[in-house]
């Protein structure tokens, strides 16, 4: 009896260690995953604030520069949408594929956003390294009415095309119920 309770007592503890060095691991890759997100968001918010005076620059300014990054978004959106569903039964290979391409799609969608809103003024940020860059908040104008006009239009074109197709599915079981073939197993079997 004594052997008994000396078993389950160190399975207990043996346990017990184990969740705990899980927890511990776990918090170790939040703490590094914030650090590397911050570090992240940081050097991207200093790339775009180097890059940015550059660009609006450019001949069109920032009108053109916030009508490519609108199209550029919607681009991203189009090929996640297309990418993200997966068939069933495909390899490793294929689904790790996907995911990077879903990734870099995300990445065009959400990367001209913040791109643009690394440009303008900082709130509650009075160095010279959170001014507000000319031309930034017309390129971010344009870039939103950009995206929601070609993205609408993208939108009613797919919606349009997927109507018609099922308009076409519709035509050809009529047909072929005209001709008796589209009726169902127990219809035909009557």
């Amino acid at each position: 009896m004594q052997t008994q309770a000396d078993g389950t007592a160190g399975a207990d503890r043996r346990r017990g260690v184990r969740d705990g060095v899980g927890i511990a691991v776990v918090i170790l890759c939040l703490v590094v995953g914030t650090g590397l997100i911050l570090l992240l968001t940081g050097l991207w918010k200093r790339f775009a604030r180097e890059t940015l005076p550059t660009l609006v620059g450019l001949p069109g300014g920032p009108w053109a520069l916030g009508a490519v990054l609108g199209v550029i978004t919607v681009l991203g959106v189009i090929g996640g949408l297309r990418v993200t569903p997966g068939v069933p039964g495909v390899t490793r290979l294929v689904r790790g594929f996907r995911s990077a391409v879903t990734a870099i799609c995300c990445a065009a969608v959400f990367g001209p956003l913040f791109y643009l809103l690394s440009g303008l003024r900082a709130r509650n940020c009075r160095s010279v390294s959170c001014a507000y860059i000319p031309g930034t908040g017309t390129a971010f104008l344009v870039y939103v009415v950009t995206a929601g006009l070609v993205g609408w239009s993208v939108h009613r074109w797919v919606g349009t095309r997927a109507a018609e197709q099922l308009a076409r599915e519709r035509m050809r079981v009529r047909r072929l119920r005209k001709k008796g073939r589209g009726k169902s197993r127990a219809a035909r079997q009557r």
